[in-house]
């Protein structure tokens, strides 16, 4: 049996208040390129169905590890629209408490 290559892009420690810190936070590591849509519906298509970031399709899954506060405190919109983007199987969120 073999393991799917996985892509881990750890963002803790890096503050990301808004929907530009986050697509900033990861454009190097995930390979999204310069014409890149930079708003939710392009970041689906990018994880979803490939074919945008060379990257990410070379990998079979991706996980995204920031902290909880900012963007991804809770209750905020663009957190939640974001995460909800995330299937929790090729494409994982996983958001650290600071405790």
């Amino acid at each position: 049996m073999t393991k799917d290559s996985e892509l881990t892009v750890d963002l803790r420690g890096r503050r990301i208040e808004t929907l530009k810190d986050f697509w900033d936070a990861v454009a190097e590591p995930c390979g999204l390129p310069e014409w890149f849509g930079r708003n939710p519906d392009a970041w689906s298509d990018t994880i979803h169905t490939r074919g945008i970031s060379d990257v990410i399709d070379s990998y079979d899954v991706l996980v995204v590890h920031v902290d909880q506060r900012g963007l991804f405190e809770g209750g905020r919109r663009d957190g939640e629209v974001l995460a909800g983007i995330f299937d929790g199987e090729q494409n994982r969120l996983v958001v650290h408490s600071l405790s």
